[in-house]
């Protein structure tokens, strides 16, 4: 009885490292609807991917967000995200993120053919705090996060502390850097349940869409996550902006993998009308599976 007591003890700390990861998976199927690197991401619930975030310029005084994303049924993955900022006089900005992703319709099976009586639940939930703030062109910020993971009968949780920073260079923002943790809890560049992210965009043009008309704005983008115990992704994305109210993004990510990688499209859309901004992204059926696709909602209060 002790040896076996002994065994089980040994085996906790790989079962509980299993189901953390279980957990990152499952937000890393969320980022497949990102068109732009998540480092670089901006507005809406962008908080949850990088920490250092800002209201829009202007007299907005703070901003609310929903992103809803959907995977293919042969994935049966979907989630939601939610975020809330607001300006404090002296602090900065401080904000609430929370997102859930979960899979349905995974039943428990036996050595029959059919399916057992019930269903396995497996999801993974965050809800954290989030604070951050400019010094001159660089926007810094933090997110302390509970994170919560359930696979079947297994149940696991952590705490988790993020931070970011994104810098402007040149006029105009002609080149931006940036860099998050995510979901980071120990101090370790191999471990599956969290990651590092890191981006780069610059201007490639700048000018007038037509005579007498909007003028747009073309970037060039590079992004990279590592850190996460298997080959780095990389992703490669063009941006189109026209006057700060449409912009349409195209991103093709090198996946890394245990195995061997592959590559996946993903294109998307902004809109803003007013005081409301309106996103849609989908990622291409790679290897046959199906399409996700990511829709957003932001509101602003002057």
């Amino acid at each position: 009885m002790q040896r076996i007591c002994g065994a089980l003890l040994t085996l906790v700390p790989g079962l509980v490292a299993a189901q953390q990861s279980a957990g990152a998976e499952l937000w890393r199927l969320a980022g497949t609807t990102l068109a732009i690197p998540p480092a670089l991401m901006t507005g809406g619930a962008a908080a949850f991917w990088n920490p250092a975030q800002l209201l829009g310029g202007g007299s907005e005084r703070a901003s609310f967000a929903l992103e809803a994303i959907e995977t293919a049924p042969a994935v049966g993955a979907s989630g939601v995200l939610l975020a809330a900022r607001a300006r404090v006089k002296r602090v900065g900005q401080v904000g609430l993120v929370y997102g859930r992703m979960s899979i349905a319709d995974l039943v428990p099976t036996s050595l029959s053919p059919d399916p057992d009586a019930g269903v396995i639940p497996y999801y993974t939930e965050t809800i954290g705090a989030n604070w951050g703030t400019a010094v001159h062109a660089t926007t810094v910020g933090v997110t302390l996060a509970r994170r919560n993971t359930r696979l079947d009968a297994a149940q696991t949780g952590r705490w988790t502390l993020d931070a970011g920073a994104r810098r402007s260079f040149g006029g105009s923002d002609a080149v931006h850097v940036a860099a998050a943790t995510h979901f980071f809890s120990r101090l370790s560049l191999d471990d599956p349940a969290q990651e590092v992210y890191a981006g780069a965009d610059a201007r490639l043009w700048r000018g007038p869409v037509w005579e007498g008309g909007s003028t747009g704005v073309i970037r060039a983008r590079y992004g990279i996550a590592f850190g996460h115990g298997f080959t780095a992704d990389h992703q490669f994305g063009l941006g189109l902006e026209l006057d700060q109210s449409f912009g349409a993004d195209v991103l093709v990510a090198r996946e890394g993998s245990y195995g061997g990688g592959g590559w996946r499209p993903v294109a998307g859309i902004r809109v803003a009308i007013g005081r409301y901004h309106l996103s849609f992204a989908r990622d291409a059926a790679f290897n046959d599976v199906g399409a996700a696709y990511r829709v957003g909602f932001e509101g602003r209060v002057p």
